[in-house]
């Protein structure tokens, strides 16, 4: 006597519908997190407005980045940076605009979904929007900083530039040229968490820690969910981190 192994009509059914019901719930779930990775911290307009109305500066929609550049005299220094997570890239250019009015060219990324780890383009892909760039550093705030020290990685690399973050890779046997700027209130890039993770950069790194800035202090975006309040007005850290940065620089020509 033989008998039927295959599963009966309501075995089949009950199966097709379970099959169902997980790849819809799989559906909304991707579809909530599009949604998610898509509501992006604007940047402040008035702050934007500075940087469009400044002649000693150049800036540019290339697509997958923003391309600030002198109009002046330029000094063959450019960065890539990279923009914390889902932050809108033009809060970065108020943070850059005196850089670059100085020489310096800064390409903002527009990371994968508006988050850095999605991000797996090589630093060429940026730095060729700026063919006349002889010397080459990275940067990026909170999880572009986090990016930022992957592509450093890049022999052509002169540099890393560390905003409200710190390296999850192994940077310290590098002689790469080294900047972190934090703020003492970040409530997200905490004072204790840079120092845990100060062992990955060189030991020439230089740190600077900004009294009173935040984690928002880096961009101009507004508060940001998790960070402490700041106690030094944004337009005071933002001159610390410009010279700051202004320094860092020089080092690089």
């Amino acid at each position: 006597m033989s008998t039927d192994a295959r599963p009966g009509p309501a075995r089949r059914h009950r199966a097709l519908r379970i099959g169902a019901w997980v790849l819809a719930a799989l559906l909304v779930l991707v579809l909530v997190f599009l949604v998610w990775a898509h509501i992006v911290l604007q940047g402040t307009r008035s702050a934007a407005l500075t940087v469009w109305r400044d002649d000693r500066v150049s800036v540019r929609d290339a697509g997958d980045a923003v391309v600030m550049t002198p109009t002046g005299t330029a000094d063959g220094v450019g960065i890539v940076f990279v923009p914390g997570a889902k932050v809108d890239p033009y809060a970065y250019m108020a943070t850059f605009r005196q850089v670059v009015g100085d020489g310096t060219t800064v390409v903002i990324t527009k990371p994968t979904l508006n988050l850095a780890f999605f991000d797996t383009r090589p630093l060429s892909r940026f730095a060729a929007h700026a063919p006349d760039v002889r010397t080459w550093a990275v940067g990026g705030h909170s999880l572009g900083g986090v990016r930022a020290c992957q592509l450093a990685e890049d022999r052509d690399v002169a540099g890393v530039l560390l905003l409200g973050s710190y390296c999850a890779d192994d940077l310290s046997d590098s002689d790469l040229d080294v900047l972190s700027v934090s703020g003492s209130r970040d409530g997200l890039s905490t004072p204790e968490k840079v120092a845990a993770a100060r062992d990955e950069l060189p030991a020439s790194a230089t740190m600077t820690e900004v009294t009173g800035a935040n984690h928002a202090a880096f961009g101009a975006y507004g508060a940001q969910p998790g960070d402490l309040p700041a106690t030094v007005s944004r337009r005071e850290s933002g001159r610390a981190v410009t010279a700051a940065v202004e320094s860092w620089v020089r080092d690089l020509r």
